[in-house]
């Protein structure tokens, strides 16, 4: 198993190492901010509960306006630290209902990629998309790979790609898909712009 550098940041990198929850959690805040501030959000979190670990069924039962009040100290673990202790809550709280509290076991016992796709998307904020960048990070970073693993992350899942998390080992692979990130919003854009020129 690789160690893990989304978060660029020793203590952070060294808890989603060891730690599935604090990856899962890190995937879930992945939206809206920089990557390596989503990544370093499981370790902070963690901290301000006076823990080493994440855990599933704590953060389950935390009261919600202290939960969100938590993630809301400066500096904030998100830009929408209400909205996503709200997430974190929600994901905790079916992985105690489901899966007895363990992130892991959401990919232990999986017999292929179509499988671990299924059960990535039935998580709480997990979209197709989502569910799909976490599958190859399993994959390629953790590991786990379930017969099929590829096929069902799509793109992500492609060797040597530079598309997403999943693909970081470190500083030059990270700004690698920062670039490729940058030039499919241009593409985007570019896309939407020509649409609306036609009409």
């Amino acid at each position: 198993m690789d160690t893990l550098h989304f978060a660029q940041q020793p203590d952070a990198d060294a808890l989603l190492t060891r730690s599935p929850l604090a990856t899962l959690t890190g995937m879930l805040l992945d939206q809206q901010i920089p990557m390596e501030w989503a990544f370093t959000g499981p370790y902070t979190i963690a901290t301000r509960m006076g823990h080493d670990d994440l855990d599933a069924h704590e953060i389950a039962a935390y009261d919600p306006e202290a939960f969100a009040a938590l993630l809301s100290e400066k500096p904030a673990v998100h830009r929408y630290p209400g909205s996503m202790a709200k997430r974190v809550q929600q994901l905790c709280q079916y992985l105690v209902e489901h899966y007895g509290g363990d992130a892991s076991a959401v990919w232990r016992d999986v017999d292929s990629g179509k499988e671990l796709l299924g059960r990535l998307k039935a998580l709480p904020g997990f979209g197709e998309q989502k569910a799909r960048i976490f599958l190859a990070l399993l994959g390629k970073r953790l590991g786990v790979r379930p017969e099929g693993w590829r096929e069902a992350a799509g793109a992500y899942g492609e060797e040597g790609s530079y598309r997403s998390v999943a693909d970081i080992t470190g500083p030059e692979s990270l700004s690698a898909v920062r670039a490729h990130k940058q030039e499919m919003k241009r593409a985007a854009k570019a896309a939407k712009e020509a649409g609306g020129a036609g009409k």
